[in-house]
């Protein structure tokens, strides 16, 4: 089996290094850039490079579809050096897709040609309170007045809801039938009379998470995504992309290249420790090109996501050890080790995780 890169690979990968490098120069690199790294200026700067909706299915507003993998190539050089892509990511990784899919013409004509452009922030409105990992379980309503949606509830970890322009919404518009039946997505301006954002500051600092309440929040229907009631295979699809990419992987890579400059390799251990977190790499990296090449079994992107948010886990803890006291600075490295825990929760928990591959992947009993 042939693992090595084409020659126009290559080129795009030191294309993307290039361009990633020279942001973190201009903005500063975050740690987790694609959840923590903020710019519009940079998202307008990848647009112009046909960096976002490069891989979505051909159509009007962002061309021919490229390559599967080109897109995780991007991806991963940008992350890796920190370069802030947070602004698009969302909208790169499902928003699009998600309404070139199930969208239809007028509302793929209303928000792809922003999106491709970097000119527009989306977030995605899925957990609640009492709704984390069990999304049948979702309270916030949509009711059906006329040729409007009247809605009320809660999302809360909404990232960028202070900063994004619209909210996917996924909110219950029946009651009728099983838990998952009744669930719809609509798109909803966030500029909307009645929606309040609350920022979350976490223990690092990092306030991309926000309670969002909905109160009364009038939206047409026309606005509706898909099926109205039949949108939970529809959001079950959503997950798959976001649960086995690359930003699984390489979130902390930046603070390991530094712990692994700094490490004591005459010392077995550590050069066996190295060893072990390169395989794991090279490990994480297949199972996310298997998703992205579309060649996993349908809901392995679980156990992609369980293994690489596992594996950043080690890495933080690497990182910890190797710098010793200095880790326990107040700084960019610290903030990096301590949002680490996140990684094995966002996007759903690794028990979650292992529950589906277990049910849905390896047919095992509840």
């Amino acid at each position: 089996m042939d693992f090595s890169w084409t020659a126009e690979q290559q080129a795009l990968r030191a294309k993307a290094a290039s361009v990633a490098a020279d942001a973190v120069a201009r903005f500063g690199r975050s740690n987790d850039s694609w959840i923590n790294g903020y710019s519009k200026d940079f998202s307008r700067e990848l647009a112009t490079h046909g960096w976002i909706g490069m891989t979505w299915p051909d159509n009007p507003y962002s061309g021919p579809a490229a390559p599967a993998i080109d897109r995780l190539i991007v991806g991963e050089e940008m992350i890796k050096a920190g370069a802030p892509i947070a602004a698009s990511w969302f909208a790169d990784r499902q928003m699009g897709p998600s309404l070139l899919t199930y969208g239809t013409p007028d509302q793929q004509a209303a928000f792809l040609p922003d999106i491709v452009a970097g000119e527009t922030t989306w977030c995605i409105g899925m957990s609640e309170p009492n709704a984390g990992s069990d999304l049948a379980s979702l309270k916030t309503t949509a009711e059906r007045k006329g040729d409007t949606f009247v809605i009320n509830g809660q999302k809360i970890w909404t990232s960028f809801a202070a900063t994004a322009d619209f909210c996917y919404l996924i909110c219950r518009t029946s009651q009728e039938g099983p838990p998952h039946a009744g669930i719809s997505e609509v798109i909803v301006p966030m500029d909307s009379p009645g929606i309040e954002v609350r920022p979350i500051k976490d223990m690092t600092t990092n306030r991309h998470f926000c309670e969002v309440f909905f109160t009364d929040v009038r939206v047409s229907v026309a606005n509706l995504v898909g099926a109205e009631g039949g949108a939970f295979k529809q959001t079950m699809r959503q997950l798959e992309h976001e649960r086995g990419g690359i930003d699984r992987l390489v979130s902390n890579y930046a603070l390991y290249l530094m712990a692994r400059e700094r490490a004591d390799t005459t010392n077995s251990v550590t050069r066996d420790e190295i060893a072990a977190l390169e395989i794991g790499y090279r490990i994480g990296r297949i199972l996310v090109i298997r998703e992205t090449l579309k060649q996993a079994p349908a809901g392995f992107s679980a156990a992609t996501k369980c293994f690489c948010t596992e594996h950043e886990m080690r890495v933080a803890d690497f990182v910890s050890r190797t710098l010793g006291p200095e880790a326990t600075l107040w700084d960019d490295v610290t903030r990096g080790l301590c949002y680490a825990p996140g990684y094995t929760i966002m996007g759903g928990t690794s028990n979650v995780m292992r529950n589906i591959l277990g049910e849905r992947v390896l047919g095992l009993p509840r």
